[in-house]
């Protein structure tokens, strides 16, 4: 059943983007934000009274509406667990801004990447050269496809029913937006009421960034990718972020990371991620390929077990 309702919520998001998808995610942020604003004195004991706040009732919600329906009939089950996947899981979520930069790179038009891709991350990249453009792309790519896809589908599979899936989503939103910048007064308070979310996202990340980056090796080239990971993941910022991409940039013979041009045109050195060339526009279609490749795999993987389990 959990393989039916994953192959039907990828093909319902392929074939149509209704435009309550998204605001539902908008209102869940909206909610956030409100909490925070009425916990957040700069302790991280608000931050996880906040957390639990935000999280329970939708965890809850999810969870009662798919055992109630499973008790009246299974392919209600399944139709809930459906709309759930479809509102949390999907390459729509970033796969346009993808394909929307390398057909701007392709056709030579720098600025209208740099627009596309500073409308997708959310930051500056207006100081971004024409050559920084695809691996700031490529690994922008990696991080939504991980937490849009391999992430939370892991624990949708993990936990029976819709419930872990909308956990490990809503933590990942609540962790994106209840951070800030410690080197300030305001920014430090931050960082300490929304560090409880981002430690609780930290481990139920650590197996599935584990899994997603031995994916990426597998359909991939798999010397390389387990190489970068063992000697050049540690050095990212993020481990969890620099397994993915150390993994990723293995498995596709580029490179990543590296020096980038800040908003301010000064030079933000970052560790190098990767073997050979640095990442160019060419290799942004083979980005999407290993990450479509990967699913393919988690699929087939689950088809597997789901027949071993219903043999004789």
């Amino acid at each position: 059943m959990n393989l039916l309702a994953i192959l039907a919520a990828l093909g319902l998001e392929q074939w149509r983007t209704f435009r309550w998808r998204g605001g539902l995610q908008r209102a869940f942020v909206r909610y956030g934000r409100a909490l925070e604003r009425r916990f957040n004195a700069g302790a991280a004991r608000q931050g996880m009274v906040a957390a639990t706040l935000a999280l329970l009732p939708p965890v809850v919600i999810a969870a009662a509406v798919y055992w109630g329906l499973d008790r009246l009939h299974p392919l209600l089950a399944l139709v809930w667990n459906v709309a759930i996947l479809y509102v949390l899981v999907g390459f729509r979520h970033f796969s346009h801004a993808f394909s929307a930069i390398s057909d701007a790179l392709g056709a030579g038009d720098a600025i209208a990447a740099r627009k596309r891709l500073a409308a997708w991350r959310g930051v500056d990249a207006s100081a971004a050269t024409a050559e920084e453009l695809p691996k700031l792309a490529i690994e922008q790519g990696i991080r939504d496809s991980y937490h849009h896809v391999f992430g939370t589908l892991f624990w949708f599979l993990v936990v029976p029913g819709p419930a872990g899936a909308v956990f490990y989503r809503l933590t990942a939103l609540l962790a994106e937006h209840w951070r800030g910048d410690a080197t300030t007064p305001m920014g430090h308070e931050m960082e300490e009421f929304g560090s409880p979310v981002r430690h609780l996202l930290y481990w139920l990340d650590w197996v599935p960034v584990r899994l997603t980056a031995v994916t990426f090796a597998i359909v991939g080239d798999f010397e390389d990718a387990i190489y970068c990971w063992r000697t050049q993941a540690k050095a990212w910022g993020s481990l969890h972020e620099g397994i993915l991409l150390a993994s990723c940039a293995g498995a596709l013979g580029g490179q990543l990371g590296g020096a980038i041009t800040a908003p301010t045109g000064e030079p933000d050195f970052r560790p190098e991620l990767g073997l050979g060339d640095l990442a160019d526009a060419e290799l942004m279609p083979s980005a999407i390929g290993l990450v479509w490749r990967a699913l393919l795999v988690w699929l087939v993987l689950l088809l597997l077990i789901t027949l071993a389990y219903w043999a004789p």
